[in-house]
């Protein structure tokens, strides 16, 4: 796994690299990616429903969301890209007002479940935590309904510490930690 650079020529940094993915600060023009990602039916089912239609609503939230985030903090949500440049979801790191520590988030299209990438990006999000934006600790949240993701966290490492509630309307999300 490689840190990157930005490019000033696309406007968007590459954040590090693995075997077989780039993962990337999300940009303006991947508001069409966006808004397919948050309107899969796994996307609402087990992380939520944006409410988000329309581009223009989706290129708003990216703006005041994943995009800000990076410019305040250094860190956010990544484009995760195949080598030709195929984006196959998101995977990076969040500030959560409700949360202690910075929690580790992903979501995928459908497609591309099954094949090891969200574990190989996420790998490489936790080193990247680790090494150059100098965490201690790292929290993820997951819907106790949502096998795959708990999966993907025991693999990672992550260890449950109990279930929060993130809204008052919250029927419980399962908080784990890991130590880095």
């Amino acid at each position: 796994m490689q840190g990157g650079r930005g490019d000033a020529r696309l406007g968007r940094m590459k954040i590090l690299t693995t075997e077989r993915l780039t993962l990337r600060t999300l940009e303006e023009t991947d508001a069409p990616m966006y808004l397919r990602l948050v309107n899969e039916p796994s996307f609402i089912q087990n992380i939520g429903d944006r409410g988000l239609r329309t581009l223009d609503a989706a290129l708003d939230a990216m703006r005041k969301g994943t995009i800000a985030m990076q410019a305040e903090r250094g860190f956010s949500l990544y484009v995760a890209e195949l080598g030709d440049g195929t984006p196959i979801g998101m995977c990076g790191l969040i500030k959560r007002e409700a949360l202690e520590d910075v929690d580790i988030g992903y979501a995928y299209f459908p497609e591309f479940w099954g094949q090891g990438y969200a574990l190989e990006a996420a790998r490489g999000v936790v080193e990247h935590a680790r090494r150059d934006i100098g965490l201690e600790r790292l929290a993820a949240i997951v819907s106790p309904g949502n096998a795959g993701s708990i999966g993907l966290l025991q693999k990672l490492g992550f260890e449950f510490q109990k279930v929060i509630k993130m809204t008052e309307d919250d029927p419980g999300t399962n908080l784990y930690k890991l130590g880095l």
